[in-house]
């Protein structure tokens, strides 16, 4: 079993800064790409930003130069960190990842969520 834990949502000013966290424990032999996807209220999930094992990234149109994706391997961890965040930011944002874990299965996961509010 694979138990991810996600943090760091909350309730910011427009211009602010939020960093979330996605931790993953268990029976991990190793966790491949990893992703940041977004959900506001009456609109599909859209990916936000991606992350290779090897630390390659890849961003929306939407947030680049405003948000960095990031991973800590050792940690089984990764980050988005979100700054000059806009009301359109708003939404639960979700982490997803592929995991081969100690069994030598393969399958993806989804965290649980957390929410980012952008309000004054």
């Amino acid at each position: 079993q694979v138990q991810w834990v996600e943090s760091g949502g909350g309730l910011v000013q427009p211009g602010g800064s939020l960093r979330l966290s996605c931790a993953a424990s268990g029976s991990i032999f190793s966790i491949l790409a990893m992703g940041w996807y977004r959900q506001a209220p009456g609109k599909e999930r859209e990916l936000v930003a991606t992350i290779t094992s090897g630390g390659s990234t890849t961003y929306a149109d939407s947030v680049k130069g405003r948000f960095t994706i990031s991973r800590d391997n050792a940690k089984n961890t990764m980050y988005l960190q979100m700054n000059s965040l806009k009301p359109e930011d708003t939404a639960v944002y979700y982490c997803n990842a592929g995991v081969v874990t100690t069994e030598r299965l393969g399958r993806r996961y989804w965290g649980q969520g957390t929410q980012v509010t952008v309000s004054s």
